[in-house]
């Protein structure tokens, strides 16, 4: 079945849901997922502005270690993917129990305890993504207005501007598109995210390569950024901060049991999901390879932050001015898929503990010629309101999208990516305390932990370390 028939498929079911082919075991509607729509979902999930900093990530580890890095953590992603895979149904891979979202896999295997710190953890990584979206758009809008700046002037004047007027008109329309109920269900949102992120990640491969070519030579050393260009301890941090870029790079395993809800059985739906983690993630990892390293390739020591915005590439502005377009584009998307879960944990959790509070659960309808009446409920638009004017305010405070980029990364991979889908795996299969299979896996999830730890602590010294030459609001590129 090539592509054609996986966007037709992918098409189909996001489309065709009017007539009654029959039902699943859980009495929903059945569900008709293949390898390759879930194959789709996980590289539109995956390859999103991660790919950015990956040319600045490789150029602090080397030649050597940074495609050995990247390379680990695919291997890592897969392996705890097909774990996680395995807890999409209780006891029975075939008959069992299904759960429908990461929190019910963990309330079913482990416990009250962990759901609830699987849940913080969850949501603050929610919170923090947001806060990296923010920044990376504002970004991405005035490397469009500086580059036609550069150009207009031949180069001659620095074009320096302040990045605040467009997180502020980033936030405007996310408060927008924030009150549309259901907005990360649009079923032509995930495609028009794809099209974007392989749009740009393909124009920064593509001037990577040009660049390359015009040098006539390959940049880069094969222990990385050189010690003079840095400091010695600059170098350690910097080199621990690229761990958690390139983890955040790979982080998608929150939604993994979602899309995996939308297989049709038989074959059993771990079986099929571990075919498209395989397919998908190798597809991801030959894409990051190729950006990452030509992105260093290009620039060598001097690879910027940001591949795209930089500014390591002057010319062709147009491309430059489409790839950060299509950054906005699928950024504002990918904020409200990212964010509507967590509105609506806060809007549930509100609505039953003030159930008579007519703030809280009563809906105003407002005519709109021509559409359905709009539900317009007071406290969704102030809370979530509210919830974007404190990303806005957190990412004009600190407006470092690397070191971020980094915490985040480092954040979500242990817990979410390794801690939880090992734990669940070792409860479901019952594997034995100190037998080999139990040592390997927690081996390899302390491992995991350190990696976490160290890229943590390289993102916040490199948060103080900006700090240090800053001052609030003021930020000019």
């Amino acid at each position: 079945m090539g592509e054609k028939g996986a966007v037709k498929n992918h098409l189909h079911n996001n489309l065709v849901f009017d007539h009654p082919i029959g039902f699943d075991d859980d009495g929903r509607l059945k569900r008709t997922g293949t390898v390759w729509t879930a194959s789709a979902h996980i590289i539109t999930a995956v390859i999103g502005s991660g790919v950015l900093s990956l040319a600045w990530a490789t150029a602090q580890l080397g030649w050597i270690a940074g495609p050995a890095v990247i390379f680990l953590f695919s291997f890592v992603t897969y392996y705890t993917s097909t774990l996680l895979a395995a807890c999409y149904r209780c006891d029975d891979p075939v008959n069992g129990k299904r759960n429908y979202t990461y929190m019910e896999a963990v309330r079913a295997n482990l416990g009250a305890f962990e759901v609830k710190i699987c849940g913080w953890v969850q949501y603050l990584n929610l919170f923090g993504v947001a806060i990296g979206y923010t920044i990376a758009s504002s970004i991405s809008m005035m490397a469009i207005k500086r580059s036609n700046c550069f150009h207009a002037s031949r180069g001659k004047n620095p074009c320096h501007m302040n990045s605040n007027p467009y997180m502020i008109g980033f936030g405007i329309a996310e408060i927008i598109f924030s009150q549309i109920p259901d907005f990360d269900q649009l079923w032509w949102l995930s495609i028009v995210a794809a099209v974007m992120s392989f749009t740009y990640s393909t124009i920064g491969l593509g001037l990577g390569i040009a660049k390359v070519a015009e040098n006539g030579k390959i940049r880069g050393s094969l222990t990385g950024i050189s010690v003079g260009t840095v400091t010695q301890t600059q170098k350690i941090w910097r080199s621990f901060q690229a761990l958690g870029d390139m983890a955040f790079a790979y982080s998608y395993s929150l939604i993994l049991i979602e899309i995996q809800d939308t297989l049709k059985a038989p074959p059993s739906e771990s079986k099929t999901m571990s075919k498209a983690t395989l397919l998908s993630v190798g597809v991801t990892t030959l894409f990051y390879m190729l950006c990452g390293c030509m992105g260093y390739a290009a620039f060598g020591d001097f690879s910027p932050g940001n591949l795209l915005t930089g500014f390591g590439f002057y010319n062709p502005f147009w491309l430059l001015d489409i790839a950060n377009a299509a950054i906005v584009i699928h950024l504002v998307g990918a904020y409200q898929v990212y964010c509507q879960p967590l509105f609506a944990f806060i809007e549930k959790s509100a609505a039953k503990r003030f159930p008579d509070s007519e703030f809280i659960t009563k809906d105003i309808k407002i005519p709109i010629p021509g559409f359905r009446p709009y539900n317009l409920n007071l406290f969704r638009l102030v809370w979530r309101t509210i919830f974007v004017m404190l990303t806005t305010l957190i990412s004009m405070l600190l407006p470092f999208f690397n070191d971020i980029v980094g915490l985040l990364g480092a954040i979500g991979f242990w817990p979410l990516t390794v801690y939880f889908p090992v734990e669940m795996y070792i409860s479901q299969n019952k594997i034995a305390k100190w037998s080999t299979r139990w040592l390997c896996l927690q081996i390899l999830s302390i491992a995991c932990l350190i990696i976490t730890i160290a890229a943590a602590a390289g993102s916040i010294a490199g948060v103080i370390l900006d700090l240090k030459s800053y001052t609030p609001f003021s930020t000019a590129y």
